[in-house]
């Protein structure tokens, strides 16, 4: 852990020694949970001193609570909501996923306080949002194109808003989400409380933390270089695309011998997960799939069904890489590879959370061979074996090729198992297809 910042206060050690009031410690032991994290015990004093901060962690570092308990303290310290008053915490997340998430947390611990949250986000109506502005909330999470929508429209304002969070302010970035995030804070007064939170800290976070934060602390865990979690077994072949199939039904043949185990399974384009969806379905695997184009009633559904495990088999598009809390993910295949090594390490970090181990296990092509040398990087930062082929595309900055398969591992589906297994791509929701013979 590394510390910058002028006046920095002592890290705590115990719950205790963080100074929280007594309604706020009373619902953190009833979670049992053991010892502050790493990202807690400096966060916390950091944040109760009013200070603006800056957290770099990994996903799954507990860092959504060493912003949400001193929110909750924040707002007991302020006077009582108007009639017409927007909310005095906002917070800031990239996806519906993560900003449902962090709903969970505030109503959890701001339960005896009679905290009001809402969540505002795109995909769903507005109406009950509308509702909750109106009648009003102390807390409000919010993705940053729906928050827009209702302050133009004049549902809210954030007059009251003295302390932002920014939850995951890389990913915001990646996303395209600066001219919003910009909008939305110049209509906030200037001596807020500002937390930053990301899991990278590249040069676009920097300038925005530099022009939006004053006098910052900052808390990062772990190096400040792009690494990936050391408990994460990382495994990638080079193979071609048409041998994408096969390999994966030979890994899940593997994974799934454990009922207790689920694998989440990233594509780059929606039309591949529901492709894939089917393909899998129809083979008799229980796979579901979750991407922009799903309705939230079916995306929730989908969680749900993947949390419980009566579909241990996830397939997403990079709107789930981030943001979704689901315990217990044994194993990430990253059937595309994504489009750089942050979204990599962001993919394969939905494994191996809270002291856990995982397995993540990445097919990559000749057609990613601009990547090899910062998949390298990450590898040989994380002690992993390199596939000798991605090791020379990495020096050569090319080469390698498919690579022979599985010599003699045929299933009678040859070439890829013949475009989503002939369930054509339009049409019915893959999700909806009937299961083949069983598998699982």
């Amino acid at each position: 852990m590394t510390i910058a910042g002028s006046d920095v206060p002592k890290p705590v050690e115990t719950f205790d020694e963080a100074g929280f009031p007594r309604y706020v410690m009373d619902e953190v032991k009833a979670q049992g949970f053991p010892a502050p994290t790493a990202i807690q015990s400096q966060g916390w004093p950091m944040a109760l001193t009013g200070r603006d901060v800056v957290g770099i962690a990994e996903t799954g570092s507990g860092k959504t609570l060493t912003y949400c308990l001193p929110a909750i303290v924040h707002i007991n310290a302020q006077p009582l909501l108007a009639q017409g008053d927007g909310p005095i915490v906002l917070v800031l997340a990239p996806t519906r996923e993560l900003a449902v998430q962090i709903q969970q947390e505030i109503t959890k611990f701001g339960r005896s306080s009679r905290i009001r949250n809402t969540c505002v986000y795109g995909g769903v109506p507005k109406g009950p949002q509308i509702r909750d502005l109106s009648r009003g909330v102390e807390v409000c999470i919010a993705t940053p194109g729906r928050l827009i929508d209702m302050l133009e429209a004049g549902k809210t304002n954030l007059r009251r808003v003295t302390y932002l969070v920014l939850d995951e302010a890389d990913r915001m970035l990646d996303m395209g989400f600066e001219p919003q995030i910009r909008k939305i804070i110049e209509q906030i007064r200037p001596d807020r409380q500002t937390l930053m939170w990301s899991a990278t800290w590249p040069k676009e976070v920097r300038a925005l933390a530099s022009e939006f934060l004053n006098d910052f602390l900052q808390v990062n865990i772990g190096s400040m270089d792009l690494s990936a979690n050391h408990r994460i077994t990382q495994i990638v072949e080079v193979v071609s695309e048409n041998e994408k199939r096969d390999r994966m039904i030979k890994h899940l043949e593997k994974v799934m011998d454990n009922k207790d185990n689920k694998i989440l399974l990233f594509v780059g384009t929606k039309r591949v997960a529901d492709e894939i969806t089917r393909f899998l379905r129809q083979d008799g695997w229980p796979a579901l799939s979750i991407h922009g184009d799903k309705q939230q009633n079916e995306r929730d559904w989908v969680l749900d069904q993947f949390k419980t495990g009566k579909s241990p088999i996830m397939v997403a598009t990079d709107v789930a890489s981030r943001g979704i809390d689901v315990r217990n993910i044994t194993h990430v295949l990253n059937y595309d590879y994504p489009n750089n090594s942050e979204d990599y390490i962001h993919r394969i970090g939905r494994t191996g959370r809270a002291g856990a181990k995982g397995t993540a296990i990445t097919f990559f092509t000749t057609d990613n061979q601009k990547q090899a040398r910062d998949l390298v990087n990450v590898l040989q930062e994380a002690k992993q074996q390199i596939d000798p082929r991605l090791a020379e595309m990495a020096r050569y900055g090319g080469g390698g090729g498919g690579g022979r398969g599985w010599g003699g591992y045929g299933r009678g589906r040859g070439g890829g198992g013949g475009g989503g297994g002939g369930g054509g791509r339009g049409g019915a929701n893959a999700n909806s297809t009937a299961l083949g013979g069983r598998r699982w």
